[in-house]
């Protein structure tokens, strides 16, 4: 994996005013953290920033950034966007440490889904249920993507977490839900059964709301003067 180098600046002043400014000049402010060493504020290039952002492996590697001629391998943790315009307001990234293990979401590449049973056979639609996952693993470790193969899968079934193959090194971060679905296999429904089921869902809702018969009165027999008369409710 080639690695991916960008140039930040230092930043003297901080706040929402100082951020306003620098933004008017085409920068964009950011700050490092982690590691040894205390957070430091930065700034910059906001073009470049915007151009590196368009990159897939910028979001899921180990970065280089040049500080003041010095060095520093970073992760991208957070990137806060302009609710409507396309203009970056913050950026974090985080210092890392060779020896200790990171989490990172790393996306998932899909391949071989023509292959597969479910498509080749019963012509099933296959369905991305996650396009990341979250890792673990070293530094040295983290891979700038996770391929999913996808050919053995037929429909009705799902592949999960658990049946992904991971790089060496890396593990799924656990989740609250176990094993989760990555993707799953349908066969659509023929034109000609979606239209019988939307005739019988059309009839069962018209009988529904067609009104009730109407009861049969009820007859009350009386008896006056000897004679029995009838009476309609």
């Amino acid at each position: 994996m080639a690695t991916i180098e960008f140039t930040a600046f230092p930043r003297a002043t901080e706040g929402r005013g100082a951020s306003r400014r620098m933004r008017r000049t085409g920068k964009a402010p950011g700050i490092v953290y982690g590691g040894t060493g205390a957070p430091q504020p930065i700034e910059l290039d906001h073009n470049a920033l915007v151009h590196a952002l368009r990159n897939e492996a910028f979001h899921s590697s180990i970065l280089t950034m040049k500080v003041d001629g010095a060095t520093t391998q970073v992760l991208l943790r957070d990137v806060q966007m302009h609710p409507f315009r396309h203009e970056v307001l913050h950026v974090d990234f985080q210092r890392i440490d060779p020896a200790r293990k990171i989490h990172m979401k790393v996306p998932l590449h899909f391949v071989n889904e023509d292959q597969s049973p479910a498509v080749k056979v019963q012509a099933a639609v296959i369905s991305h249920v996650m396009t990341e996952l979250d890792i673990a693993c070293l530094p040295k470790d983290l891979p700038e993507y996770i391929e999913v193969d996808l050919s053995n899968l037929d429909t009705g079934h799902s592949l999960h977490v658990s049946g992904v193959k991971l790089p060496s090194g890396v593990t799924a971060a656990s989740t609250r839900s176990g094993d989760p679905v990555v993707a799953t296999a349908v066969v659509p429904k023929a034109p000609a059964e979606a239209e019988t089921a939307a005739e019988g869902e059309a009839a069962t809702g018209a009988a529904a709301a067609a009104p009730a018969e109407a009861a049969p009165a009820e007859t009350k027999v009386e008896e006056k003067g000897g004679k029995k008369e009838e009476k309609k409710k």
